[in-house]
C-alpha cells in the first residue's frame, strides 16, 4: 500500500524539525578571526546611522539585538567590536547546510540564510526524528564549525517554538501528547507569527500568554483579527496545519538603504535610488521574475514612513523602466523639509505564468 503524502497524514503523525543557526552571521565572524571569539560582536556598520545585522551571544548579554541602532548598541556595551557584513561568505555556509539537509529529505523550506523547516514524515525508517535532528547538528558542527539549534514537533509552529528553547547549541522536542499544555504558558509575544505590533494589541485586552489566546472565542479573534483570528485560535491549542512547502514562492524582491545624511533634495534621491534599481533588478533577472508592480518607501529624519506604488498592465521590461518608475514615484513626495533617511525599492505582482517560483534568499529579500 502506497504512504499517505507528509500533509495528508494525521497531524499527530508528521516530524517536522526546525533547525536555527545560533548567532549565524556573527558566528561565521568569530570563527573566521580567533581575535573575535570570546567577545562581543555586531555586524553591521557602526556609524551613527548604522544597524545591528547580527549580535554574538556575548553581546546579546548587554542586550545588543538584531535591527538595533548601532548608536544604541554601542551604549548599551561599550566595548562592541562592529565588523562588516560579508554576505558571500555568509551564503556559502548556508548552502553548505543545505546541503546537509538534503541528504535527509527534499522537503526543506528555508526561512532565510540561518533557519529551515525540514519534514522528515515518512523518512525516518527505524529511526526517530529527534536521533536525525542529532546528527543533523553533529554535522553542521563538524562541515561548517558552527552550531546549530534544533526543535522537533509534529507541526511548523511548535518545532520552531521548540528550536528556541534551548539557544545556544541545544534540542528541544514536543510530542504530540505536550503540544496544547506547552503552548500555554508562553507570551504571545514569543508566537511565530505574532509580531510586536499585534502581541501588544492583544496585551491591550489582556490576552498575555497562551492561556490567555486559548480562552477566546474563534468568533472574538475572527472580529479583533480578521483572517488571521483562525491561525491564533489554532496555534493556541498546538494546531497547525501548514505544509512545509520546498517551492515557496517569493511574493516580492526589495532593496533599501538608511543614509548617513539626509536627503534634501530630489536630485539626490534620484541618485541614491539607481543603486537600489540595479541590486532589485539583478535579483529579479537572477531568479527569472517578472514583476508588475513598483513600490517607493520613503523614511522621514521623523521616522515616518510612507510608500508609494504603481501597477503597470505588462511586467516591468528593464532595469532603466524600474528606475524611471521609482523616480516618478519619488518626485511625488520630494523634497521634503525632513529630508529622507531611508529610500526603498521593491518589485511584486510576480507574473504566475513565469518559470517555477525561486524560494527565499536572504531574509526573503534581494541580496
Amino acid at each position: 500500500m502506497t504512504e499517505p503524502a507528509p500533509e495528508q497524514r494525521r497531524p499527530e503523525d508528521r516530524r517536522i524539525v526546525h533547525v536555527d543557526m545560533d548567532a549565524f552571521f556573527a558566528s561565521v565572524e568569530q570563527r573566521d578571526n580567533p581575535d573575535l571569539r570570546g567577545k562581543p560582536v555586531a555586524v553591521g556598520g557602526s556609524a551613527a546611522r548604522g544597524v545591528v545585522a547580527a549580535a554574538s551571544y556575548e553581546a546579546r548579554a548587554f542586550g545588543v539585538r538584531s535591527a538595533m541602532p548601532s548608536v544604541t548598541a554601542a551604549r548599551l556595551c561599550p566595548n562592541l567590536i562592529f565588523v562588516k557584513h560579508r554576505f558571500e561568505v555568509y551564503r556559502a555556509v548556508s548552502q553548505q547546510i543545505r546541503e546537509i539537509f538534503a541528504d535527509y529529505t527534499p522537503l526543506v523550506e528555508p526561512l532565510s540564510l540561518d533557519e529551515a523547516y525540514l519534514d522528515l514524515t515518512g523518512r525516518l525508517g527505524s529511526r526517530t526524528a529527534t536521533s536525525i535532528a542529532q546528527e543533523i547538528r553533529a554535522r553542521i558542527r563538524e562541515t561548517t564549525g558552527l552550531t546549530a539549534s534544533a526543535g522537533v514537533s509534529y507541526n511548523k509552529f511548535l518545532a520552531k517554538l521548540a528550536s528556541d528553547q534551548n539557544k545556544p547549541d541545544g534540542l528541544c522536542v514536543i510530542t504530540p501528547e505536550r503540544g496544547p499544555d506547552f503552548v500555554l504558558t508562553l507570551p504571545v509575544g514569543k508566537f511565530h507569527g505574532i509580531g510586536p505590533a499585534t502581541a501588544a494589541k492583544m496585551q491591550a485586552m489582556g490576552i498575555h500568554t497562551g492561556a490567555d489566546l486559548h480562552a477566546q472565542s474563534l468568533d472574538f479573534l475572527t472580529r479583533r483579527f480578521g483572517k488571521s483570528g483562525q491561525y491564533y485560535w489554532n496555534i493556541s491549542r498546538g494546531i497547525d496545519h501548514r505544509r512545509v512547502s520546498p517551492d515557496r514562492i517569493r511574493k516580492s524582491i526589495g532593496a533599501e538603504n538608511t543614509f548617513s545624511a539626509d536627503l534634501m533634495t530630489l536630485p539626490e534621491a534620484a541618485e541614491a535610488l539607481a543603486p537600489l534599481a540595479a541590486k532589485v533588478w539583478t535579483a529579479a533577472v537572477r531568479h527569472q521574475m517578472r514583476g508588475r508592480t513598483v513600490t517607493l518607501k520613503v523614511k522621514f529624519s521623523d521616522f515616518r514612513q510612507i510608500t508609494r506604488a504603481r501597477t503597470l498592465p505588462h511586467p516591468v521590461a528593464s532595469e532603466a523602466e524600474l528606475l524611471t518608475l521609482a523616480r516618478e514615484q519619488a518626485a511625488t513626495v520630494l523634497p521634503d523639509p525632513r529630508g529622507a533617511r531611508l529610500l526603498g525599492i521593491t518589485l511584486s505582482h510576480f507574473d504566475s505564468d513565469d518559470d517555477a517560483p525561486a524560494q527565499l534568499d536572504l531574509f526573503g529579500r534581494a541580496p
